[in-house]
């Protein structure tokens, strides 16, 4: 999740374990401690993709952030005996637990198993998503407000679980409406990512694909009836061959699930994570060397320019997520005429 979404989750935490013997400072040591496992994006790694696959790594898993509770735990007792070293122990445990948890929920993929396993991503939540940090932050300026309301953190970080837990029924529910339109197009059993669609789980956006092609289907609840419009994007196997002969390009593949793109940019071979963003503003586009008569020159890997996106686009998003249009093109971000299909 975002810096700002982890920081109030660790001072809700904090303001609800330590808030009636720590006050305001509560909230202060949990934002800290809440924004700690994200602190690796400082780190080079040497290349785009290494970096780009190593976040959310070794700061997010729970082998590490477990001892690491220990440690905290024990010097914050040093400092401020007054609460205990228990509840300290239960305060840092908690806040540095529940971040990469959290994050966990989301489609980047989180290294919760860190150095073992893949990374996990559930894939319920966007990375910001107002619904569930807004009860949080209205917990927190309570908590200021009212001389130390723990209730009002308490009751915050409820609303917030709560959510959560929607998020994974909805994702239940959208996953089961597509089913027939995959079917139909003989991906049923192919691999699938449901996911939200920026800053909402009430839209919904389906991606399955085989070696050939790829689908993507947009669906939300306040679709009524309205069909579903799978939107078709050709796959280059020839391509993802060569990507994946090379050692970033195998990082890349088991990083994104095997939701990789394989592409052209001039001589360029490129490999983009198709699950962030949408078609044709993809933020993670990489190259990986000059391809050219059919040979590649690997070289370290870079990372593209984030494409732009126009406010007329935004709004045209905006109209699809409050449902005053049900039909929305992905790959031009237009909306098509009655009866036209997008590809």
């Amino acid at each position: 999740m975002d810096s700002i979404t982890q920081a109030a989750l660790g001072a809700s935490l904090a303001g609800a374990v330590g808030g009636k013997t720590l006050g305001r400072s509560s909230l202060l040591i949990g934002a800290a401690l809440g924004t700690l496992p994200d602190l690796d994006v400082v780190i080079d790694y040497g290349t785009a993709i290494a970096n780009f696959s190593q976040h959310r790594g070794f700061s997010h898993s729970l082998l590490v952030l477990f001892p690491l509770a220990i440690l905290l735990a024990w010097l914050l007792n040093r400092w401020r005996p007054a609460l205990g070293y228990q509840r300290w122990l239960f305060l840092t445990g908690l806040i540095l637990i529940t971040h990469p948890l959290l994050d966990a929920f989301t489609t980047y993929g989180t290294q919760i198993f860190w150095p073992f396993g893949e990374p996990v991503a559930i894939s319920s939540i966007f990375i910001i998503d107002p619904l569930y940090t807004l009860p949080l932050l209205v917990g927190i300026l309570l908590f200021v407000v009212r001389n130390h309301a723990t209730r009002a953190v308490t009751v915050g970080l409820a609303l917030s679980t709560l959510y959560l837990g929607w998020t994974l029924a909805a994702q239940q529910i959208i996953s089961s409406r597509v089913d027939p339109a995959l079917a139909e197009v003989g991906l049923e059993d192919a691999p699938r990512l449901v996911q939200p669609m920026p800053f909402t789980t009430m839209l919904w956006r389906i991606t399955a694909q085989n070696d050939d092609q790829r689908v993507e289907i947009i669906t939300g609840f306040l679709d009524d009836d309205a069909p579903l419009l799978p939107e078709f994007f050709p796959r280059r196997p020839d391509l993802a061959a060569v990507g994946q002969s090379t050692p970033e390009g195998q990082r890349l593949e088991w990083f994104t699930d095997g939701f990789t793109a394989y592409g052209l940019d001039g001589r360029t071979l490129t490999a983009t994570d198709i699950r962030l963003g949408i078609p044709g503003a993809h933020p993670f586009v990489f190259t990986l060397g000059k391809y050219e008569n059919g040979t590649l020159t690997a070289e370290p890997s870079g990372r593209l320019d984030r494409p732009e996106i126009q406010g007329e686009a935004l709004g045209l998003l905006w109209q699809r997520i409050t449902g005053q249009t049900t039909r929305l093109c992905l790959a031009s971000l237009s909306i098509p005429e009655p009866g036209a299909s997008c590809s």
